[in-house]
């Protein structure tokens, strides 16, 4: 599969990470893509792939913290769909490296879905004790998702209280540095669904 749309060029991305640490992108991925991405999704998910999501390093399950599913995906076994995703994002990594020195080697990715009511209480993508994950990323699947709808990335970038909150409508391409903006998932009236994961480096001092 190839995208209906062309790849434009990431240019206004790479200069929102460098000015503001963060950026969000409509229409990243085209419609016809997404739409086989969700239908792969909501196949594995009755199938059984899915698994409840953990939280830290040990990815312990804490419902009453994270609300979602989550299946791991591996660019070895990836779909049509799937290397249209892996491949737009294996070609941002090389420019983000290029034009900002990002100092990423490898990508892991996730599809997650929130039920309706799911949420994510405020945190941080990189862990105390690590510092691999450098870039965070999350793609949005949700066909005809509304204002009214809920569910927002609310992406806190600035003293209290500031913050930017994303509608997570299909399409839509968010990234941020993971070692400086805290988010949260807020509540929605439906099921979320969303690609989600980081652009990893090496650990410093490994």
């Amino acid at each position: 599969m190839e995208p209906a749309l062309p790849a434009v060029a990431d240019s206004g991305l790479v200069g929102d990470l460098e000015h503001k640490g963060w950026s969000v992108g409509a229409d990243w991925l085209s419609p016809d893509v997404v739409a086989a991405l969700v239908a792969e999704a909501r196949r594995e998910r009755t199938a059984g792939s899915f698994r409840s999501a953990g939280v830290g390093r040990e990815r312990h399950v804490e419902a009453a913290v994270r609300g979602d599913e989550i299946l791991w995906l591996d660019p070895a076994s990836a779909s049509a769909a799937q290397r249209v995703v892996f491949g737009r994002l294996e070609s941002l990594r090389e420019t983000l490296n290029r034009e900002l020195q990002l100092g990423a080697v490898e990508l892991e990715l996730h599809f997650a879905v929130y039920p309706a009511g799911g949420a994510y209480p405020r945190h941080l993508d990189r862990f105390r004790d690590a510092d691999s994950r450098v870039l965070s990323v999350v793609l949005y699947l949700n066909e005809a998702w509304s204002d009214a709808d809920g569910g927002e990335l609310r992406l806190h970038v600035g003293a209290e209280p500031r913050f930017v909150d994303v509608v997570p409508r299909g399409g839509t391409l968010v990234a941020f540095l993971s070692d400086r903006f805290p988010h949260e998932v807020l509540p929605a009236r439906r099921e979320r669904l969303s690609l989600a994961g980081w652009f990893r480096r090496r650990a410093i001092g490994r």
